[in-house]
């Protein structure tokens, strides 16, 4: 059995990381509310956009000609993985690592394959390919539509460059604090949209359809990549807030299992000198 002062030590060691990990909780707990307010705020937006989009694409069928949404054969493709630039969260990044790694080895084999790092992890994770075309770690420091614009400007200018023939994002939609789901969209080429069901509600626009379609078709793919990345962002925290909430708990039994040994060993050591002492005395005695 060890010894007393290994077993407090050991005690005084899971205390301190229980510390830890209930604080990064309570951090999580508080950053996840205001992620969660607005990854909820922004999506009754986009699915309105998206609306319109369609409703646009029914009334105009073929007549649109957009240079995003050109199909050509897929030969150079490009992958935004999007990961946290810390760790601690679980299987947040590396489900995201996993994802990326299947795509490339099963969709696009024998295609050439870039990335797009979008956090300090998915950078770590593809680096050693030298395959990534750009860290973007920074995005989290302030993450503003205007920054995100950026970003999707530049993957817009690129595949209508030729530089790319597809353009994929991956990364952990937000459901509540303990589900993420690993989404794979497309972001370029635009998909053709398929509307359900006939478009009755009649609309004036000003100016023309076509017009409206140039300007909204690139708001969209900014809107598209935006609330990727505050998903992403609402997600890493609720995984975080869960891995740590975890990690308290096994501190707290695991300390608890500590302190019983200690007790045990403590009676075993103190009944052990009182032994000693009653077979001294009878030796003495004799």
């Amino acid at each position: 059995m060890a010894n007393l002062k290994e077993i407090r030590n050991r005690i005084a060691s899971v205390s301190s990381t229980m510390q830890i990990t209930s604080a990064m909780k309570m951090v999580s707990a508080a950053k996840l509310k205001k992620a969660q307010d607005a990854i909820t705020a922004m999506r009754p937006y986009s699915d309105k956009l998206t609306e319109l989009l369609q409703t646009l694409s029914a009334t105009i069928d073929s007549e649109i000609s957009n240079q995003y949404s050109e199909q050509r054969e897929v030969n150079k493709v490009l992958i935004v993985a999007i990961t946290s630039n810390r760790g601690l969260c679980g299987a947040f990044n590396s489900n995201i690592v996993k994802e990326v790694n299947n795509l490339a080895k099963t969709k696009y084999a024998g295609k050439d394959v870039s990335y797009l790092a979008v956090g300090k992890k998915a950078n770590d994770a593809f680096k050693k390919t030298n395959k990534v075309i750009d860290n973007r770690s920074d995005i989290f420091d302030t993450l503003t539509f205007d920054n995100v614009a950026e970003i999707a400007e530049t993957l817009m200018q690129k595949f209508v460059a030729g530089e790319f023939d597809k353009i994929d994002i991956v990364y952990n939609q937000f459901k509540n604090a303990a589900t993420q789901i690993v989404t794979t969209e497309q972001f370029l080429p635009i998909e053709p949209i398929e509307v359900e069901k006939e478009v009755n509600t009649e609309y004036l626009f000003e100016p023309s359809k076509l017009e409206i379609i140039d300007q909204l078709i690139p708001k969209s793919l900014k809107n598209q990549l935006f609330k990727g990345l505050r998903d992403s962002f609402a997600s890493e925290h609720g995984a975080r807030m869960t891995a740590m909430h975890k990690a308290t708990d096994n501190a707290t039994e695991l300390r608890d299992q500590l302190k019983l040994t200690y007790n045990k060993a403590r009676q075993a050591s103190i009944t052990n000198e009182i032994l000693e002492i009653v077979g001294g005395a009878e030796a003495l005695n004799n």
